[in-house]
């Protein structure tokens, strides 16, 4: 039947800073009036980018991604299913708030992604502009599909857009290896289409390129590990490693667009969205009426302080500003904290107990706990800011090469760069493999810690219980920690499950 599409919502999307459109809304649209042009295509294409800012995608990187860790805790008084993350409270995952809207929003993703496939492959319009359209819209399918099988394992496959009562419940997927096939098919797709073209918001080749090596990665190490569903998995784990390697050595040599940050504090910088570091992340400013058109991520974690700004020094004697309107709901743990090295700039630069009243640095205060400066915008506006979560940016991928490289001069080079830049000795040399992929994992945990990737990390490794001692106070297992459970909810509202 035809649809009358979501599209009376497009305009909704535009709020993108460098994605940015300027027409007026187009009103009322079905399939047969739409899509005409590369302009059409666009705007649908932007419209799928938007459902990534949804608080219950964009927030979930910390609270489902991190919180279950022992990198964070959550402040004592915030709700919406978050303690319950935060203590592994296992038995309540089906009911969870976060999980439960989570799970929901990812779909709604999927549908808007499989629009633009369905009806730019029909379009006719300048082909390279639609292979550019389609590259992008397979990318977005298949990072949403990769967060949902990381997060819950078997999900179902939604192939195509929703168009009937029917097809609002999908099949499950057979198998775990089905769901990870799909999202490889679709990367290899996008990176095919797609060029290298670098634009605040969106994707390219090189995004493509970088999620395949994820993917690959996990699966690697997960059935090396034995982890639930990944064990019985066809793939040989050798040859696994060997994509992980061959994707991430794409990325690092094969281009010139992005490259390691020569600073620490460089890949934070909310004045240079396109820094060399950021493969793909969000596309917020300050000038959005409401949230999701502008970021409240630093809330999240700095502290509220009634009075002036907060100051944080930097490393040539001047001082970045961070609102003093925070609401602290994430809160680095103690103990993680100090596992740094003392000489680490990721913590002597980026994580602070002290922070500073005014911006010469001649009055400060001593914060309870500990504060991460990654999520600050110096420019915020009341409570607006443009601080972005990383969903992929260059160092990942070095250490993903790395990790994937084992104890090679190749696999230490890229290892040793990342140590190295942070002000730290060469890793020790001579590792096993097993050692030297240990070791690397725990790099992840300090150069990426955050940003959320730490849960995946441990999930992989099979190390939830033995590295977060919220969950092993909770008694659960690995085999319960492998996956959050599907929501409860969805199991109700589908006869396919």
């Amino acid at each position: 039947m035809k649809t009358k599409n979501l599209f009376i919502l497009i305009a909704a999307c535009f709020y993108f800073s460098s994605c940015d459109l300027k027409e007026e809304p187009y009103g009322f649209y079905s399939d047969d009036n739409f899509y005409k042009t590369a302009k059409d295509a666009q705007s649908a294409l932007y419209y799928a980018y938007n459902a990534l800012n949804y608080n219950e995608i964009m927030r979930a990187v910390f609270y489902i991604n991190e919180l279950s860790t022992e990198t964070c805790n959550v402040k004592g008084d915030e709700g919406f299913g978050s303690q319950e993350l935060n203590n592994w409270s296992f038995n309540t995952f089906t009911t969870n708030e976060q999980l439960e809207l989570n799970f929901k929003y990812y779909f709604t993703a999927i549908n808007r992604a499989n629009a633009v496939i369905d009806n730019v492959s029909k379009s006719t319009f300048d082909q390279v502009e639609k292979n550019r359209i389609l590259g992008e819209a397979h990318f977005l399918r298949a990072w949403e599909y990769f967060n949902l099988v990381k997060n819950y394992g078997i999900v179902p496959i939604q192939k195509s857009s929703v168009k009937t009562v029917a097809q609002t419940y999908p099949q499950m997927a057979s198998d775990i290896e089905e769901v990870y096939n799909f999202i490889i098919a679709d990367c290899l797709k996008a990176q095919e289409l797609m060029g290298i073209n670098r634009v605040t918001g969106c994707v390219d080749k090189i995004a493509a390129q970088s999620l395949l090596a994820k993917v690959y990665l996990i699966v690697a190490s997960a059935k090396e590990s034995n982890v639930k569903l990944y064990r019985d998995m066809s793939k040989d784990i050798a040859q696994m490693y060997d994509s992980a390697s061959y994707w991430s050595n794409k990325v690092l040599y094969d281009q010139t667009e992005y490259a390691m940050d020569t600073t620490i504090l460089g890949i934070y910088d909310t004045r240079k969205p396109n820094g060399p570091e950021h493969i793909f992340i969000l596309s917020y400013d300050l000038s959005g009426t409401s949230e999701g058109e502008f970021s409240s991520i630093d809330k999240l974690w700095i502290p509220y302080v009634n009075g002036s700004a907060l100051w944080f020094p930097n490393p040539d004697g001047t001082y970045s500003k961070a609102t003093n309107q925070g609401w602290g709901v994430f809160v680095p743990t103690d103990e993680f904290v100090n596992s740094y090295d003392a000489a680490d700039k990721r913590k002597t630069q980026l994580i602070s107990k002290r922070y500073y009243t005014n911006e010469n640095g001649t009055a400060f205060s001593n914060h309870t706990d500990y504060i991460t400066r990654k999520f600050i915008d110096p420019d915020f506006s009341g409570g607006k800011s443009s601080v972005k979560p990383f969903f992929i940016r260059f160092s990942e991928i070095a250490l993903i090469y790395a990790e994937a490289q084992g104890p090679t001069t190749e696999g230490y080079k890229w290892l040793n760069k990342i140590r190295n830049r942070a002000g730290l000795s060469d890793a020790p040399p001579a590792m096993s493999t097993s050692d030297f992929r240990n070791y690397v994992v725990q790099e992840r945990a300090y150069e990426l810690a955050f940003e959320g990737h730490r849960l995946l990390d441990l999930r992989r490794k099979a190390m939830v219980t033995s590295k977060d001692a919220k969950a092993l106070a909770a008694g659960i297992s690995e085999e319960d920690a492998a996956f959050y459970p599907i929501p409860q909810k969805e199991i109700d509202l589908n006869p396919n499950y």
